[in-house]
């Protein structure tokens, strides 16, 4: 949403502002403007109902795509809250499984899928001819043309993928898998029945690749697991003859699970983070100008309205210290000499405001911290201060609005 609050403004992604993310995410958001509210939420129901339906059309039956639907709902917030780059990749992965026996086509939709998520491009083992091969590339190579695209989404994202932050990945990456596959018995006792054939097993082969891809083995990963899944689970339902019901019953570990959290969502520490961010945004909406937001809160932008006045949106390209770990630790990527670049690249620019939303988590990230802005924060004076943000106008316009 901050990015398409930027392409709304008139702004281009990777040579305007920095965004580490292919294109059709940000613009995707373009649709609805941008609006974080209702119109988000019809979307991804939107969503949803059409990953539901080309589930049942590849596999034939209404029951897939009730399974998918099912699991999308009761499986992480992040499948009922968001529209991100893993959800994103399902619908046109599907279309690819669909029109399988039309490889231009299915070429094409992983293309459109590459465009979502990069990672994307490992479902190309569902296509099976070098006609689909020629469809995705033809399709898919000419992004890698935009100016600043190749930097930014492809060797930023080699570099995250390459850095975890997690000390013995393979390990919790078993136990994650694992209590995975637990939480969804139902789907994998089913599956254990269907006649897997060469096609299903690349599926699954592909979706676990999206899996462990950055060692990270994060909740929304595992969203590509699940059509794979469906598909096999919907084949071996039948199989269980009169144990049907009791993998039925299985569903209730899930639906008990994450219902209750839907009226308990006032006490999750990302909503306490999201509540900071809306009194900062209140503070700024209607004020017009520029922002910095410094941190990673791109909620902030996308509330406040404020286009960015600087090639940035976050600091993660100018601190070198990746979200997954920066609001507890200034481990770098080892880019430094990169972001030290950046950073002096930085004090080309004027934006009205700097939002710090990091400072007041991880002190030693603050961007007053930082020797090589000290002279270019001179500009700046604090204006406002929430319990996650610390907000600054430059000091010309603080002084002219008085």
């Amino acid at each position: 949403m901050a990015a398409a609050v930027n392409l709304l403004a008139g702004r281009t992604l990777y040579s305007d502002f920095w965004f580490d993310k292919p294109p059709l995410f940000a613009y995707l958001y373009t649709l609805w403007g941008a609006d974080p509210g209702v119109s988000l939420r019809i979307a991804g129901a939107v969503y949803v109902t059409l990953c539901a339906w080309l589930m049942a059309r590849v596999a034939g039956h209404w029951r897939a795509g009730a399974l998918l639907a099912f699991f999308l709902i009761f499986e992480v917030p992040s499948a009922a809250m968001v529209l991100g780059p893993d959800l994103l990749t399902l619908a046109p992965v599907l279309a690819a499984a669909l029109l399988r026996d039309r490889p231009v086509a299915a070429g094409a939709m992983i293309a459109v899928a590459f465009h979502f998520n990069v990672k994307a491009a490992v479902f190309l083992v569902l296509v099976s001819s070098w006609q689909g091969w020629i469809s995705f590339a033809v399709l898919a190579a000419p992004v890698l043309l935009w100016p600043g695209y190749y930097q930014q989404v492809i060797q930023w994202g080699s570099v995250y993928a390459r850095d975890t932050f997690v000390e013995a990945p393979w390990t919790m990456g078993s136990y994650k898998t694992g209590a995975w596959l637990g939480f969804h018995a139902a789907l994998v006792i089913a599956a254990l029945r269907a006649k897997w054939d060469r096609w299903m097993l690349l599926w699954l082969a592909a979706a676990l690749v999206c899996v462990v891809g950055g060692l990270r083995f994060f909740p929304r990963y595992y969203f590509h697991l699940l059509p794979p899944l469906c598909l096999a689970a919907s084949q071996g339902w039948p199989a269980l003859g009169r144990f049907q019901w009791a993998a039925a019953a299985l569903l209730v570990i899930p639906f008990v699970r994450y219902l209750p959290s839907y009226w308990r969502v006032e006490r999750s520490g990302d909503l306490a983070m999201f509540r900071d961010a809306q009194t900062a945004a209140a503070t700024l909406t209607g004020s017009g100008g520029t922002i910095l937001t410094w941190g990673y809160r791109p909620e902030i932008d996308a509330m406040a309205r404020l286009p960015g006045g600087t090639p940035f949106l976050e600091s993660q390209p100018l601190t070198c210290v990746f979200a997954d770990r920066h609001l507890v630790s200034k481990q770098t990527n080892g880019e430094d000499a990169a972001c030290a670049s950046r950073r002096v690249s930085l004090t080309r620019y004027r934006p009205t405001f700097i939002v710090d939303g990091l400072g007041r988590y991880n002190p030693e990230l603050a961007i007053a911290r930082y020797p090589d802005l000290a002279q270019w924060m001179r500009q700046y004076k604090v204006v406002a201060l929430t319990q996650g943000t610390i907000i600054y106008r430059i000091q010309d316009e603080v002084a002219r609005i008085r």
